[in-house]
């Protein structure tokens, strides 16, 4: 069972949907061996390359795979690990470190070389970073409550949390993995689950009570409901997605949270200006990695350029909604220069009506800007990596 799954990860199907398969065809599973077989599966597939390295072949079966992992990695002795990988005998690992960066952290070759690109020595510590899983961070609602009062209040429900340092919303939670959904405070729409820097891209925006803010690329609508907090549920605030079915969990969300003054939009914007637009571009999403085990190896390196098309059109969409004096945040979860700054400044010689403005002026950490954009790292600040602008048009 556990090789199966590894094996259809492996070939290219998504570790998280191979799991829950799995989990729903053996239900009869113990809950310890639920989370052993998802501990196998995740880490084998995130780690394939680094095993690959300690069997000294590039491609080798599932069982010798497993067996790696709870030898090599885990410290399991070899003769136990041979048994439990299904394994007759257990197969020699080779000592030493991984020569290289994607051997060490388990990367394609491509992926390895293309942040050496961008971060220059920084890589090492980024790569690293990748493979350790992402914190749990909540952002308050305002509309209905306030930081500590939420904290408070997960305290209570059995949820220890801390204050993030960069978003005045967020709660990092502390301790094992709990239930969130299970929580009454959920349910009462108290709070979403929403990164730290994802936050912060919202926040600069700086929404404002009474004006009309759009979200250009709404999604299932984390930074529309942060928006709508900021604007204290006053003013127009328009939401656009060309998934219909983001748009409908939206329009949920919308209701958990209080928030009535949200107006989907199922067709692309037009014939209006806004004081505020938001554009979160789809990417190539290098910056949120560690949230999958094998989203690294399910990409294509052409994707990194196929996506500057898609962007440019939709900044230049956004552009023409864009009211004299307004603002124009552009952001992305990825990082690739050609996506995020080069992007931009081609933008703006095109768009000589808008310039680059410092993101967050008077509230964002300095650490979060490099050259005049907001830039987050999971290394630096422990967020997933994010990018963005902050564009003015003149008046």
């Amino acid at each position: 069972m556990v090789t199966g799954a590894i094996d259809t990860v492996l070939a290219g199907s998504p570790a998280e949907r191979v799991l829950d398969r799995t989990l729903r065809s053996h239900r009869e599973l113990s809950r310890e061996q639920r989370q052993v077989l998802a501990e196998a599966v995740f880490n084998v597939g995130l780690w394939r390359r680094r095993l690959g390295f300690l069997l000294g072949h590039p491609e080798p079966s599932s069982s010798a795979l497993l067996h790696a992992l709870l030898h090599g990695l885990a410290g399991v002795p070899a003769e136990e690990a041979a048994r439990l990988a299904g394994l007759g005998a257990p197969p020699p690992l080779v000592t030493g470190e991984p020569p290289t960066l994607a051997l060490r952290y388990s990367l394609p070759d491509w992926l390895a070389e293309h942040f050496t690109r961008e971060l220059g020595p920084a890589a090492e510590d980024f790569c690293a970073h990748l493979n350790v899983p992402g914190p749990i961070t909540l952002r308050v609602n305002t509309l209905r409550t306030h930081r500590d009062a939420l904290a408070a209040r997960l305290r209570d429900e059995g949820v220890e949390t801390r204050p993030g340092e960069l978003s005045p919303l967020a709660l990092h939670v502390v301790g094992p993995r709990p239930n969130l959904y299970g929580l009454d405070s959920l349910r009462e729409g108290l709070f979403e689950v929403q990164d730290e820097g994802s936050q912060l891209l919202g926040l600069l925006v700086e929404a404002r009570p009474g004006e009309t803010v759009l979200d250009l690329c709404a999604g299932a609508g984390g930074k529309t409901l942060l928006l709508g907090g900021a604007m204290e549920g006053r003013g127009r605030l328009l939401a656009h997605d060309p998934d219909a079915g983001r748009l409908d969990r939206l329009m949920l969300r919308c209701s958990r949270a209080g928030l009535s003054n949200v107006q989907v939009l199922r067709a692309p914007p037009e014939g209006f200006l806004a004081d505020r637009v938001l554009v979160d571009a789809p990417c190539s999403e290098l910056g949120s990695l560690r949230r999958g085990p094998d989203l690294r190896f399910l990409i294509e390196p052409a994707r990194l350029v196929e996506m500057v098309r898609l962007q440019r059109d939709i900044l230049e969409r956004a552009r023409q909604l864009v009211r004299p004096g307004g603002r124009l945040v552009y952001a992305t979860c990825t990082v690739n220069r050609a996506e995020n700054e080069e992007l931009v400044h081609g933008f703006l010689r095109d768009a000589p009506g808008f310039h680059l403005v410092p993101p967050g002026e008077g509230w964002l950490a300095p650490g979060c800007v490099r050259e005049g954009f907001l830039f987050c790292a999971p290394h630096l600040h422990g967020t997933d990596g994010f990018f963005a602008a902050v564009l003015k048009r003149e008046g």
